[in-house]
């Protein structure tokens, strides 16, 4: 599969000269998996840059991956062009509960208080489909998803194909297990041995009792998981929007000579491309 990551910043979009290399859109993940079939993560800010890209293409079908609602992972949905063409499909999914409020969660949105097309507009042809607890496939590569440790209810994916695995798992707050919904040996077990973990790195360690319960983690806290669960590589994502381009480099090589020998670390950059 071919991975692009097309907005790796948390909470809110964040454009200007100190987040240009990192970036500053918010979430979203672009994969092609072998067969050519598109997966998108999330529809943060960052979803409105494949517009451009999909009509050009003539492509006409993605699988777009809900991971919660909160507006900084759906906020660039109504910004995807595709969306108003008629001959476009795209297949919506996501695990309970958030399955069950699509609809409502993608009209309330596009209320004519917040924006000025309604969802009644849209001309692509939108279906929904629930991420069963077994998983499902798509032309051949398993998907499962785990709930994670955020104020709202909040699901990790992990993507298998052709032996190598690619693990999502963003606003998950690793620090805190006192307040944890999952154990934190749940998650361990998700993510053992992937190839790639791309995780939440909101805070530092000093950062995180200011922050408890707000559903992130700390880079630190992060790392030691990503080691413990003997992952591959390690992409830090998910930005506090106040980091800038100087502090993300000085946090990715700490995280490095934290994570010793074994485990490479990387901070997720906007464009960024890489094959699994």
């Amino acid at each position: 599969m071919r991975i692009r990551l097309l907005g790796t910043r948390g909470s809110i979009p964040t454009p200007g000269k100190d987040t240009v290399k990192y970036g500053g859109n918010t979430t979203c993940i672009d994969i092609t998996i072998n067969s050519g079939e598109k997966i998108i993560i999330d529809a943060g800010s960052g979803m409105r840059l494949l517009s451009k890209e999909i009509l050009s293409e003539k492509i006409n079908h993605i699988n777009l991956f809900l991971t919660h609602s909160h507006w900084d992972h759906i906020q660039g949905f109504p910004f995807f062009i595709p969306i108003y063409i008629p001959n476009f499909s795209i297949k919506i999914f996501a695990a309970s509960p958030t399955y069950e409020r699509l609809l409502d969660i993608l009209k309330g949105q596009m209320k004519s208080i917040y924006y000025p097309v309604p969802f009644k507009k849209i001309g692509a042809n939108i279906e929904f489909e629930k991420i069963r607890k077994s998983g499902i496939l798509i032309d051949g590569v398993k998907i499962s998803s785990i709930l994670t440790n955020h104020p709202l209810e909040t699901h990790a994916f992990k993507f298998e194909e052709n032996g190598k695995t690619l693990a999502f798992m963003s606003d998950n707050e690793l620090d805190h297990q006192d307040i944890a919904t999952v154990p934190y040996e749940e998650h361990l077990n998700f993510i053992k041995n992937s190839d790639i973990l791309i995780h939440d790195a909101q805070y530092e360690k000093r950062e995180m009792n200011k922050h408890k319960s707000w559903g992130h983690s700390s880079w630190e806290q992060t790392v030691a998981f990503a080691k413990e669960g003997k992952v591959k590589t390690l992409y830090l994502t998910h930005y506090d929007p106040a980091r800038s381009d100087k502090q993300v480099d000085g946090i990715v090589k700490k995280a490095n000579k934290l994570a010793g020998r074994g485990l490479k670390v990387k901070g997720a950059r906007e464009g960024k491309e890489f094959d699994l």
